[in-house]
């Protein structure tokens, strides 16, 4: 696995509470015009394409089927699904890549949490024979965590309001962000979490092109190399691990090549803010001069399957725009942050 691989464009949606008046393809479709508008590229021009999505959010089997419409499916194209956060399809991406099959790819991955209880949906991915009957919902869970790590002595309830403040108040300069600016701590969802440790409930989509060698060079000015990538998981039952760590994260890390040189930016999939503690000392990240999700990360816009790709696509676009050389980027799916991947990304010498 030694071909070098970049995302060299990422374009996303404005998240939004809800988006009624529009399909998964009518919400996608914009997207995907617009990424392929940054290289300059057509859907014929793209070796593999991936997606991530969740038919659980649609209520149908097969709904990621449907999206195909956005993409172009006819004259008939070298395509794949996860049913994973995007991040998993970018992963897969990179494995094609890496083969030699392809030299671009373009991945995709969208979520409406608007039309259902995405608390209740979320509960689906849990142990089915003990965990999932008894219907705790994501941030039921997230409170154990969050409580877990008061406990041990490692924050408290005002450090994670501040987390939260961080995250938005960074937002306010994110025209794509749900929520930005001052926000409320609000009133307990789950005790100790109240709405201002928690993710918006909301709609969008998000895609970036995967370009191999001097192919990403002609397509991006300054591309964003995927310096090493890889993903872990932890036990599947809750009660078997130790909510206030994240071993797979840090060996995802390990793996990646996150610890060989400090990082300038990190962008960290953390839907609530007691994970944000989690993974801050799971990454190493204690030095004040990195930069932790100056996008707003996923406390302003959390769009379901899609805000572990933004995470990438985000610190892609900082290098793009030189405003970072060397980049991580996590990704979570599952309760209390089961499954990790975790990127990290570097723009060429300036």
């Amino acid at each position: 696995m030694n071909r070098e691989i970049a995302v060299v464009a990422f374009a996303q949606t404005d998240h939004r509470r809800t988006s009624d008046e529009s399909s998964e393809v009518e919400m996608l479709m914009p997207v995907l015009h617009e990424v392929l508008a940054r290289t300059g590229l057509k859907t014929a021009d793209i070796g593999f394409t991936c997606s991530g999505s969740s038919d659980y959010l649609a209520g149908r089997a097969f709904s990621f089927t449907l999206a195909l419409d956005g993409v172009g499916a006819w004259p008939p194209i070298s395509e794949s699904h996860v049913e994973m956060d995007g991040a998993w399809a970018l992963y897969e991406a990179w494995v094609k890549l890496q083969t030699g099959d392809a030299d671009t790819a373009l991945v995709y991955s969208y979520g409406k949490s608007s039309p259902g209880s995405v608390r209740d949906v979320l509960t689906r991915q849990l142990d089915p024979y003990y965990v999932a009957p008894l219907w705790p919902d994501s941030v039921a869970l997230a409170a154990l965590q969050a409580q877990a790590l008061i406990d041990a002595g490692r924050t408290d309830e005002p450090a994670l309001a501040a987390v939260g403040a961080r995250s938005r108040a960074d937002a306010a300069t994110n025209p794509h962000a749900q929520l930005r600016g001052s926000v409320p701590q609000g009133e307990y969802l789950v005790r100790p979490l109240r709405t201002g440790d928690c993710p918006p409930i909301g709609d969008g989509a998000a895609a970036v092109i995967l370009a191999a060698g001097e192919r990403a060079r002609d397509l991006c000015e300054r591309p964003a190399w995927i310096r090493g990538i890889d993903h872990r998981i932890e036990a599947h039952g809750i009660g078997v691990r130790d909510l206030t760590d994240s071993p797979s994260t840090r060996l995802a890390a390990e793996r990646a090549g996150a610890f060989e040189r400090p990082v300038d930016t990190a962008e960290l999939h953390a839907p609530f803010s007691s994970q944000e503690v989690v993974l801050r000392e799971a990454l190493r990240l204690d030095d004040d001069g990195v930069r932790v999700n100056p996008s707003g990360g996923a406390l302003a816009a959390n769009p379901v399957m899609a805000a572990g790709l933004i995470r990438i696509g985000e610190a892609a676009a900082r290098i793009h725009r030189g405003e970072s050389d060397r980049a991580l980027a996590h990704a979570t799916s599952g309760p209390c942050l089961q499954q990790n991947l975790v990127a990290v990304l570097e723009g060429d010498p300036r």
